[in-house]
């Protein structure tokens, strides 16, 4: 059977699954996307390229309270199903709940594990060896609403950063999550499984706070954090007045030569950085306010010692 889906995303991640969900027959009775900016959103031009009614509202609350008018908006549209892929705005219970099927969202960990803005991030920075992605029916809580779809077993490499993990992998495991788990509304046969709370974990942003690197750490939590941070928001270090701020990090042994956070110097193009229990490989730098570079090309000399 096909569905009326309300869909709320951005970027190509959303794209990708309205052109999916669109394939398979269900009619997008409405699409919201982030207000234009400086640069176009794949999702919103998509949208418009297939005709398909657009909104592009910053925000659904005023005062803590949903705006009538939105709501209203909304309700004219008759959907079925509002579909979460990856939006950054706050719904009001208002429109969440409205549709006789609910919503569902996307979200990058096996949950109860991880829940939270920043999952991949967070992921790679304790360590983790697998994850995974989850299709859930949202409530009251964070991440805490019943389970439609799950599939994991997708092995995090000593090399992923957190963009490397999402886009070669939970990225199109995350598309064909999405369009099961609307199959299996549309169909009738999804079943919503209570999260069990006493495996729930709960991290909060990797804001700078998090990203600032603590030099006497051991070198395999430095080189996770640094890969966590990767693309955003940069695990940094200071030198002087400026922030310093690493990507593309690869452990390596070897013996250190000074200090923590002393630069021993360049090899394949790569800034070599003592830490305790070994060295640390940087690929790309981005110092101060700069544009981010090659880090042989970063202006960081040998002897340097970050801190």
């Amino acid at each position: 059977m096909a569905l009326k889906i309300a869909f709320f995303g951005q970027a190509p991640f959303a794209r990708d699954v309205l052109v999916r969900l669109g394939e398979a027959g269900h009619q997008i009775v409405g699409v919201y996307a982030p207000p234009e900016g400086r640069r176009p959103d794949p999702l919103a031009a998509e949208a418009a390229e297939r005709g398909l009614p657009l909104f592009r509202h910053g925000r659904f609350r005023r005062k803590g309270q949903a705006i009538p008018e939105l709501v209203d908006e909304y309700r004219g549209l008759g959907a079925d199903l509002n579909v979460l892929p990856f939006t950054t705005v706050i719904l009001p219970p208002e429109i969440v709940d409205a549709p006789r099927h609910g919503s569902l969202v996307f979200h990058p960990s096996l949950l109860p594990a991880y829940r939270g803005g920043n999952a991949l991030a967070w992921q790679i920075i304790q360590g983790e060896s697998e994850t995974g992605v989850s299709v859930f029916r949202p409530d009251d809580g964070v991440d805490t609403g019943p389970v439609v779809v799950q599939r994991g077993g997708v092995a995090i490499r000593d090399n992923d950063t957190a963009g490397s993990l999402y886009f070669e992998r939970l990225y199109p495991m995350g598309v064909d999550a999405i369009v099961e788990a609307v199959a299996s509304v549309a169909d009738g046969t999804a079943r919503y499984v209570p999260q069990d709370d006493s495996k729930a974990t709960h991290q909060g942003l990797v804001d700078d706070a998090v990203a600032r690197i603590d030099w006497s750490r051991e070198a395999i939590e430095i080189d996770r954090l640094i890969r966590g941070c990767d693309p955003q928001p940069g695990a940094y270090a200071i030198r002087g007045e400026e922030e310093v701020r690493l990507f593309d990090c690869r452990r390596i042994d070897g013996p250190e030569d000074g200090p923590p956070g002393t630069i021993a110097g360049v090899d394949d193009g790569r800034l070599l950085i003592d830490t305790r229990g070994g060295r640390l490989a940087i690929g790309r730098v981005r110092v101060g306010g700069g544009a981010k570079v090659a880090a042989a090309e970063s202006g960081l000399a040998r002897g340097e010692r970050l801190g």
